[in-house]
């Protein structure tokens, strides 16, 4: 399964966005700030055209890279990007405990 997509990231002071593109279909994951130290993840979404190909576990993962990287802690409300992370005992550093 193919690992490697090209993921922009988008941030303001209270809201974020992971987001890539893939065969012309946009998958995104979205965010809000809460505070400096911790990332809202409220939704991603991603294509029919898009699914099972491992789009929405690499939004995942790169949110959990660079909350580490950053300092930051995740609370996980979108569904998906809570079961990702439950499914990865490798990313729940970064969760908010």
């Amino acid at each position: 399964m193919r690992t490697d997509f090209e993921i922009t990231r988008e941030e303001t002071d209270s809201k974020g966005r992971y987001a890539t593109v893939v065969d012309g279909h946009e998958a995104e994951m979205t965010y809000s700030r809460a505070g400096t130290a911790t990332i809202i993840i409220d939704h991603t979404g991603v294509p029919d055209a898009l699914r099972g190909r491992g789009v929405g576990q690499a939004l995942v993962r790169r949110g959990v890279e660079d909350a580490r990287a950053e300092g930051r802690k995740i609370v996980p409300l979108c569904p998906f990007a809570k079961a990702q992370i439950a499914r990865h005992p490798e990313w729940q550093d970064v969760l908010q405990g």
